[in-house]
């Protein structure tokens, strides 16, 4: 049975809030920002959902453009009541939503319509989506990072291990080491990262703060204690890597995919988005064999970074929803969440525990081999100036893409950081 198939029956086997709609069909406002693999894969769900609740609920979509102008467009129609009834958000961002007062509530009422209970998530992704004890959208995934692999370059090497999986994962010293030795076997560059774009490697950097136990906000302050000394630990390794030839350099995104697909990287830190992307690639053959697991343990425990797209209401000015309106949003929500193993083939990894815990989810690969690495997540700071494409990433990625490319000290950087974040 494909993914396909699997969801059709899923719908069946969930059922309808729809059912106890009026009969007059409900035109439910969607905004989202998902484009490329992922935007295709919400598109069918959006068309599949239709085709389940003709005559009842109709989604009528748009996909605005990601980022600062997603974020920017809600903030001002929800101001002259213009907003969509439905929108995809990402939890980092929900702290300033909830300030901008653009944001419903999502009562426990509206959780039990919806079939829905806060033990279906993982609790840092509940935690996620909460502020001041009230939880604001209802999430659909996480999308962290994670390690993908040539297992062709890596046996050449001598690094795959028995498992299929790289070796050396555990430390510091010996993911260095492998690093090294695919360096040594002619590999260009051991590890394909983000270095040119700061705003994407805070993903990475966090993850190494957290392995450490560190945190970068303490109450209303940065990088309080020995947090910047663990900052620093996270940029030494880093630019060390760099410094011995074993990590690209001022290398974009565009650019650090393509050093990986074409075999000029062994390895990649990447989101879990690009799975489409390499799935498709081996299915016509222009792709070798390959894999992606949770990345690396570096310092004293795992931990990786993660966000999750989310679905929330807009609070509309001026604008009263109808009972019947809001059931229809509610169905929308519900019917995503618990046909979300569809959603899965983007690579994210479903929120809701009843899909990643069915067998058709164990039988996803990679994704069930780094779907456990949910119980080792750290999301963005509850801060107003946190989120995706948010003033602190701004802040930490003009000093990350120096350090990272080894022209500036790790230290200096941690001290402009600290210096920086603190007078926001």
């Amino acid at each position: 049975m494909n993914v396909r198939m699997m969801m059709a029956a899923a719908v069946v086997a969930t059922g309808s809030l729809g059912s106890t709609l009026a009969h007059a069909e409900e035109t439910v406002l969607w905004w989202d920002f998902l484009a490329g693999g992922d935007g295709v894969r919400m598109k069918q769900m959006i068309s599949d959902f239709n085709a389940a609740h003709a005559g009842e609920i109709k989604i009528d979509a748009t996909t605005l453009e990601w980022g600062v102008p997603f974020y920017a467009k809600v903030q001002t129609s929800a101001a002259v009541g213009e907003a969509p009834d439905v929108m995809t958000y990402h939890a980092s961002r929900i702290p300033l939503g909830v300030s901008q007062d653009i944001l419903q509530a999502i009562t426990p009422e509206d959780m039990s319509k919806m079939g829905l209970s806060t033990s279906d998530f993982a609790p840092a992704t509940m935690d996620a989506v909460t502020v001041d004890g009230k939880q604001y959208a209802v999430p659909l995934d996480t999308h962290p990072i994670v390690l993908y692999y040539n297992r062709d370059l890596l046996k050449k090497a001598g690094v795959l291990g028995d498992d299929g999986r790289p070796m050396g994962m555990g430390s510091k010293e010996e993911f260095t080491a492998t690093l090294q030795k695919l360096k040594d076997a002619g590999v260009q560059f051991p590890l394909g990262s983000v270095t040119g774009d700061g705003n994407f490697m805070f993903r990475t950097i966090y993850s190494l703060m957290c392995q450490q136990g560190g945190e970068l906000m303490t109450g209303d302050e940065f990088l309080t204690g020995d947090n910047g000394d663990k900052l620093k630990n996270a940029l030494d390794v880093l630019q060390g890597w760099t410094k011995a030839g074993l990590q690209s350099t001022y290398s974009d995104y565009p650019a650090t995919v393509a050093l990986f697909t074409s075999g000029n990287a062994a390895m990649m830190i990447n989101g879990v988005w690009e799975v489409p992307t390499m799935t498709d690639l081996a299915k016509d053959g222009k792709l070798f064999d390959w894999g992606a697991v949770e990345i690396p343990v570096i310092f004293d425990k795992p931990c990786t970074y993660a966000d999750s797209h989310s679905f929330a209401i807009p609070k509309n000015k001026g604008k009263e929803t109808s009972p019947e309106k809001h059931a229809a949003v509610l169905e929308v929500i519900s019917w995503m969440d618990k046909n979300s193993l569809f959603w899965a083939t983007a690579g994210h990894i479903p929120a809701y525990k009843p899909v990643t815990e069915s067998q058709e989810y164990k039988a996803m690969e990679p994704n069930a081999t780094y779907s456990p690495l949910t119980d080792n997540m750290i999301f963005d700071p509850k801060s107003e100036q946190a989120g995706i494409a948010g003033p602190i990433f701004g802040v930490m990625s003009t000093y990350f893409v120096p350090t990272l490319n080894g022209e500036m000290d790790p230290g200096e950087a941690v001290e402009s950081i600290k210096e920086e974040l603190n007078n926001m």
